[in-house]
């Protein structure tokens, strides 16, 4: 399984706002977010694993093999004869520091740190879809967007079996009970290729895809 390793050298200020739930903050000072930011460069460790496998009839053709169960999931899917599964993780040195933060009664310091950590994640999950985007188009294929066990109808409990076999182990990754991700700032998502997207737009973010217009992490 093809380990990623990437530096990220900026981290969004404006994601992490978002994450941190400031985005309506007008009056917020700006320098809090820039300086949450530059500490989460110094404490991330991304790290990520994927691996591709043929998938028909809702199944992935791991071993074993993997058969989708979600109307949601099903459907995003539909026509990809390829899917990628991935995990990707900033480790566990900044989920410790945002502990210690909070524990000291640094509240305010502790909201931002673990909001530029899950910026983070996600920028390193972006820049891992922006290398599959390159490697797979020279064969022809497109990219449908990463879906998560959690999104729509695609129950948590599928986390266990992406888990395996995307490989998230093989980077300190592992997995509570609960099918939470550990650590925190991890995530684990599969991506679908095909020949042709189709009528719908799936190369538009999630957001951009998703109807429930009231969310407030809406970008």
């Amino acid at each position: 399984m093809p380990i990623y390793n990437a530096q990220i050298l900026t981290i969004d200020a404006a994601e992490t706002r978002r994450y941190a739930g400031l985005r309506k903050a007008q009056n917020f000072g700006e320098k809090n977010i820039r300086d949450a930011c530059e500490e989460a460069l110094l404490l991330i460790d991304v790290r990520g694993v994927w691996e591709v496998y043929d998938y028909c009839n809702h199944t992935v053709a791991s071993e074993p093999p993997f058969t989708i169960a979600g109307k949601s999931i099903i459907k995003h899917l539909d026509g990809c004869d390829k899917v990628i599964c991935m995990a990707v993780t900033v480790g566990f040195e900044i989920e410790r520091e945002v502990t210690k933060k909070f524990e000291r009664g640094e509240y305010l310091s502790s909201i931002l740190l673990d909001a530029a950590a899950t910026s983070a994640v996600e920028q390193a999950a972006d820049l891992m879809e922006k290398n599959f985007a390159a490697k797979f188009s020279k064969d022809g294929y497109k990219m449908r967007w990463r879906f998560s066990p959690g999104y729509g109808d695609w129950n948590l409990t599928e986390q266990e079996k992406l888990f395996k076999i995307c490989g998230a182990d093989k980077i300190g990754m592992s997995l509570s009970s609960a099918m939470m991700l550990e650590p925190r700032k991890s995530i684990t998502a599969i991506i679908g290729l095909c020949k042709e997207l189709g009528t719908r737009n799936w190369e538009l973010g999630n957001c951009e895809t998703c109807n429930k217009f009231d969310c407030s992490m809406r970008k």
